[in-house]
């Protein structure tokens, strides 16, 4: 990054795409606040994770409509009762008509049921885990998670943190977009460590210096350059089920 990116411009082209700061205002999420995780059930998170990795290179809303066949499916995603599953009940859930059945998926949630289980189990929640994690270091979580869970790594990451109630940026297209826009060096995809370095590092000082979450932050660079759909148009997708798969969705 070549000195401080200008985040005033950033959000003045937002509003000025959005009708005004009173209609982009109405665009951002509240944040009840990363401690709220700390009560969070371990089964809630486990469930979370597992489909933030379903929903990966599915339409969204198949998954979404599928879910209450999921939960019936993995035992409503408890994760101490499904480390113990043995290897007959997995076996079983490659034929199960409730789910989508994705065997390399399936895996997924046995290994993330060991891991949020052992998490659980050291910290008295997996919540709290992600409630003590500093809100500046979003990339040494992902890299946390993705070393110690299954298929947690890249997009499905960042979707998970921010759909269980972690204060997060998503580096979906247009949020590069508008890094790359306000002078960060960061390539195409942002998958190096120093491309996710240079991300974390615009967001921190960005936050620092101007007061809105990670969340809110992300979401008006996202809102401020690609594609610009009038605010109806985002209010009703964004309480809705018609999102992408490919990080260009309305929850950025």
């Amino acid at each position: 990054m070549t000195g401080t990116p200008d985040f005033a411009a950033i959000r003045k082209r937002a509003e000025k795409r959005k009708g005004g700061a009173e209609a982009l205002k109405r665009l951002l999420p509240e944040s009840a606040g990363n401690a709220a995780l700390a009560q969070t059930p371990d089964n809630r998170i486990l469930s979370c994770m597992s489909q933030r990795i379903f929903c990966a290179g599915f339409v969204w809303s198949v998954i979404d409509r599928k879910w209450p066949g999921f939960e019936a499916a993995f035992e409503n995603f408890e994760p101490g009762r499904l480390a113990l599953e043995p290897d007959g009940f997995w076996d079983r859930l490659a034929s199960d008509s409730r789910i989508v059945r994705h065997g390399a998926k399936i895996a997924a949630v046995r290994a993330n049921a060991v891991f949020v289980a052992h998490i659980a189990a050291e910290r008295g929640g997996f919540g709290r885990l992600l409630a003590d994690w500093p809100s500046d270091d979003q990339i040494g979580l992902l890299e946390f998670l993705a070393r110690n869970g299954s298929r947690l790594g890249g997009m499905t990451g960042q979707y998970f943190l921010r759909f269980v109630g972690w204060d997060a940026f998503i580096l979906s297209r247009d949020v590069l977009a508008c890094l790359r826009d306000a002078g960060v060096e960061i390539s195409d995809k942002a998958t190096s460590k120093r491309d996710l370095a240079a991300a974390q590092g615009a967001f921190s000082i960005w936050a620092k210096q101007t007061g809105p979450s990670y969340t809110q932050l992300s979401r008006i660079c996202a809102m401020s350059i690609g594609e610009n759909y009038d605010a109806e148009t985002i209010l009703q997708r964004m309480h809705g089920d018609d999102q992408s798969p490919d990080g260009a969705s309305f929850r950025q």
